[in-house]
């Protein structure tokens, strides 16, 4: 606790004093990187400590989402005089009505078919949605406009991305606390082993249902708050894409820690942000990046962070930076090779390029960094493999130095813990 508050802290002075040192376009990837942190958040209390994994939880951001938008048409039509700041609650209100419902049914199995019933409540709400025309305001979605309130229009950016900033923050603040109460304690025990909650004496089903209720609560929030910054939202919003991306960013941010699934999301959001206007095949960089971190970080990036604090006190601090430097190396020579190789395939199999190729009968040289290359030369092609295979050595070298560096550490701390012993007893 000595060493979260202070940064949490610093975080928090960045968070409000950065965003106004950037543009609307930067401002915008801010506030969509927040509202995707406290979806992955309120998903990870239901995965990462409930132990059910939703591939639906969609259905409740897209829920509260719309509740939202209902709620703002009310507003801007003077009907109800709802304040501005207060409208994520009807997207909580929805999500939590949502999942009480939805939880309901789905608790009544585990594992898999926990996971396959919330993605078929998920699914056919994605698939009546466009048909629900005075609620979903069908193919088209529903759009309304933020209303001003006590002298702030909402009108730019960043007042969005403080409003934003400001509920997001409120809910992490719950949502971590609540994790500190014995029903949190409670939750923990449901995900390890929930036949022990039954001899206890719990209910387990009306447990897993408080927990999906919470949950989706928190997710309709994040929805409200996504409907409020876009001032719109479509059935899309229910897809499985949607729900894809936040079990995405859960694991590979680490779901057994609870900031995790934070940088996770953090972390995507401004990839894609930055990256999406680069290349078409982002996604495919963000499938990659996923599939390393599942190889060779199971427990995802916080949960690599956060071994690294539990062993603050038996690492070699001194001699770590070396090995993470080179380790950090051979990565940089794979990820220039693996890019080099992607995006060479990107400019000879475009459309653009193929069109020129059947109207010439020619291969012209494409550009990438900063040069041109031919594709028909056995050069190009060589160029990744020449940047890879060094860079697989490296890699595999300096991290089974760092490997020795943490198994011996442990080691020696271990002998050095049961030389009184042994002293002693001579």
């Amino acid at each position: 606790m000595r060493y979260k508050l202070p940064l949490i802290a610093l975080l928090l002075i960045a968070l409000v004093a950065v965003p106004p040192l950037f543009g609307g376009g930067v401002q915008y990837a801010l506030v969509n990187a927040l509202i995707a942190s406290l979806f992955a958040a309120a998903f990870n209390l239901l995965m990462g400590q409930g132990g059910m994994l939703s591939f639906g939880h969609a259905a409740y951001f897209g829920i509260g989402a719309f509740a939202v938008l209902h709620l703002m048409q009310a507003v801007e039509y003077g009907y109800m005089g709802v304040p501005t700041v207060l409208l994520p609650l009807a997207g909580g209100l929805a999500g939590l009505i949502g999942g009480l419902f939805a939880g309901y049914f789905a608790t009544m199995r585990a594992g898999v078919y926990f996971s396959l019933v919330t993605l078929a409540l998920a699914e056919l709400l994605f698939s009546l949605a466009p048909h629900w025309e005075g609620i979903f305001g069908g193919e088209a979605g529903l759009s309304s406009m933020r209303m001003p309130w006590l002298g702030f229009n909402f009108g730019t950016t960043l007042e969005v991305y403080y409003l934003t900033l400001v509920w997001v923050v409120l809910c992490l603040a719950v949502l971590y606390a609540y994790t500190l109460t014995p029903f949190g304690r409670l939750t923990q025990a449901l995900r390890d082993n929930s036949q022990r909650i039954r001899y206890m004496g719990y209910n387990a089903h009306t447990t897993k249902v408080v927990v999906f209720a919470i949950s989706t609560t928190f997710a309709g929030i994040a929805g409200g708050l996504m409907a409020m910054s876009n001032e719109t939202a479509n059935y899309s919003i229910f897809s499985t894409h949607i729900s894809a991306e936040v079990v995405l960013y859960t694991f590979v941010g680490g779901s057994t820690v609870f900031f995790g699934p934070i940088i996770g999301a953090s972390i995507f959001t401004l990839f894609g942000f930055v990256v999406s206007g680069a290349t078409n095949a982002w996604l495919l960089y963000q499938g990659l990046i996923f599939v390393l971190v599942m190889l060779f970080a199971p427990k995802g990036i916080g949960g690599l962070i956060q071994a690294h604090i539990d062993q603050r006190h038996r690492l070699p601090w001194a001699r770590l930076p070396l090995p993470y430097a080179v380790l950090a190396g051979g990565g940089v020579f794979m990820s220039l090779a693996v890019v080099f190789f992607i995006q060479s395939f990107e400019h000879v199999l475009s459309n653009r390029y193929q069109a020129v190729v059947a109207r010439t009968g020619e291969w012209p040289d494409y550009h990438l960094f900063g040069a041109s290359w031919d594709p028909l030369s056995p050069v190009t092609w060589l160029v990744p493999l020449i940047l890879f295979v060094p860079g697989v050595i490296i890699v595999r070298k300096a991290a089974a130095r760092i490997h020795e560096m943490w198994e011996g550490q442990g080691a020696d701390v271990e002998k050095s813990e049961a030389a009184p012993a042994t002293s002693g007893g001579h």
